[in-house]
């Protein structure tokens, strides 16, 4: 099963936080993240101090790929702002939901508010 990864289940395999096994299992399939995850991944990798380039090169060697932005997921991401915004969910988390939504892949997060949300035709895995 290819799935669509949310920044913080790689942020959890790159820091091998609580989840980091059930994301690398994923892998294996194939996995996607939207380019708007993948920059908050580059910029929370430079935070912690790495090199956020040598990492972002073995995730893409491990499978992960990235999916450009389109202007339907912009829509389906604004779309979903009324039934997230009582859990706090950001613009890059419902660029995950939207990615999801048009490849038809479940979204795999770190962030256990997700799984409550009343999302139709998008399946959610939380990974911890």
């Amino acid at each position: 099963m290819s799935v669509v990864l949310d920044a913080s289940a790689l942020l959890a395999l790159t820091q091998r936080e609580s989840g980091a096994g059930r994301v690398a299992a994923l892998l294996d399939a194939g996995a996607v993240v939207s380019a708007v995850n993948w920059s908050e991944v580059r910029q929370k990798i430079n935070h912690y101090g790495a090199d956020a380039a040598t990492v972002a090169s073995g995730l893409q060697a491990l499978g992960v790929s990235v999916e450009a932005f389109t202007e339907r997921d912009a829509a389906v991401a604004a779309d979903l702002y009324p039934a997230t915004k009582a859990r706090g969910l950001s613009l890059a988390d419902r660029c995950c939901l939207a990615l999801a939504h048009r490849l038809e892949r479940t979204a795999v997060t770190a962030e256990r508010e997700w799984s409550e949300l009343p999302l139709d035709g998008i399946d959610v895995e939380v990974i911890r």
